[in-house]
């Protein structure tokens, strides 16, 4: 009976001993001479009269006909295999089973045949199993180590060879971020492991060098767009990882480099040569300034008063000189992409009072007299934060003499 298969073929009507019908889509019938021998000795085929779906029943018994080794090769699509897998199985069909299994292991799959193979396969038993073994769950370690070479692959500063160019590592990055928003039970353990942590604060520290680096740069490189576009790449790669940290509860490390970082980049903005361009890398960097300020002004973040004190009196005066020239440049020209938009303005104003209210009264004063002192009060509104100081101050008095009043009759009484 081995080679039977090779012997016959279907619809050999000369050599069939079995004639097989079955009803097409359109319900009329279509006859498939086979062979007895060759149904015997592939499959335990049964009530043949109740099959349905012929496309798949159709490539199961041509399937019937082939060679063992020239079974594998026969496979032309994800959906033709899972078709006549299911066949295979409930027929117990072992050499065309087994073949379908290895087709669907090695080739990939798009989205929607995923979902039918997550579907199907667990139905059809051990035989199939094997098959989900690409989307089984891993092991801790084996997440974990994906997860640091992705960080580590995403805050390289040295860009990947041709030709690639940074496409890696913006997937790198994408997949970083998928995982962090994946319910995922292991996710939770991977960011809270030590060796994660320290890999994601060495990738700050990468990234804020490749920064330092190309801010240098703006100043010295003759050209300008070339230097520019390096720059916004940096900032666009610190603002990823901002995001990230703050998944990981690692933001305060993002926020003390910040402030550590502020004076000399704010330094190289107010340079001669940058103080009409570079609006595009301005802006950027007040973006990221307020995911700082939003970060320590409403607790989030916790560092010492002095710290909080020299945030805002560092970045609010760049903010306060650089919002104007945007705006006036946006008011000339139709669509320019550099307008600090409501929402930002909003989000910064906003944490700027919410910051400042919880500083010490005596700085809290500083600032809001240097803000008064200017000629026009515009933006950002700390009238707010200003009624509360005074609220606070005026209280403050009446508490301290009402402390007063209680000690002087305390000792008259004695």
């Amino acid at each position: 009976m081995e080679n039977s298969s090779v012997c016959f073929g279907l619809n050999d009507i000369n050599t069939s001993d079995v004639t097989i019908r079955l009803r097409n889509n359109k319900g009329k019938p279509e006859l498939f001479y086979s062979h007895s021998s060759i149904l015997k000795e592939k499959a335990s085929i049964l009530q043949i009269n109740s099959w349905t779906q012929i496309a798949h029943h159709v490539d199961l018994l041509k399937r019937l006909y082939l060679s063992k080794d020239s079974l594998l090769e026969s496979w032309d699509s994800v959906h033709s295999a899972l078709g006549v897998l299911q066949l295979a199985v409930e027929f117990n069909c072992r050499e065309i089973t087994e073949s379908c299994v290895q087709y669907l292991e090695a080739v990939p799959w798009e989205d929607k045949e995923e979902d039918l193979i997550l579907q199907v396969v667990p139905k059809l038993g051990p035989v199939a199993m094997s098959i989900l073994a690409r989307v089984q769950p891993v092991d801790f370690s084996a997440t974990k180590n994906v997860f640091i070479s992705a960080i580590r692959f995403a805050t390289s500063v040295v860009s990947p060879s041709p030709p690639f160019g940074d496409e890696l590592k913006t997937s790198a990055q994408e997949q970083v971020e998928y995982m962090l928003g994946d319910d995922d039970e292991e996710i939770p353990l991977v960011i809270a492991d030590e060796e994660v942590k320290s890999e994601s604060k060495k990738g700050l520290k990468n990234i804020w060098s490749s920064i330092d680096k190309d801010l240098s740069c703006l100043v010295l490189q003759t050209d300008d767009e070339s230097a520019e576009k390096r720059v916004m790449q940096s900032l666009s790669d610190l603002g990823w990882i901002c995001n990230v940290l703050s998944k990981m509860d690692l933001m305060k490390e993002f926020v003390d480099q910040w402030i550590d970082f502020s004076s000399r980049v704010i330094r190289i903005m107010d340079d001669k040569l940058l103080e009409s361009s570079m609006w595009g890398v301005k802006l950027k960097i007040i973006e990221l300034t307020w995911k700082v300020l939003d970060a320590v002004g409403y607790g989030n973040v916790i560092v010492p008063p002095a710290r909080r004190v020299e945030l805002v009196t560092t970045w609010l005066p760049f903010i306060r000189k650089t919002k104007p020239v945007l705006d006036s440049i946006g008011n000339e020209e139709t669509g320019y992409p550099y307008k600090m938009d409501d929402d930002l303005c909003q989000n910064i104003e906003g944490a700027i009072v919410a910051l400042l209210s919880a500083l010490p009264s005596n700085d809290q004063a500083d600032i809001l007299a240097d803000w008064m002192n200017e000629e026009q009060l515009k933006y950002p509104d700390l009238s707010e934060a200003f009624e509360i100081w005074c609220y606070r101050t005026k209280s403050a008095r009446r508490r301290l003499v009402e402390g007063l009043d209680r000690v002087g009759k305390a000792t008259v009484s004695l």
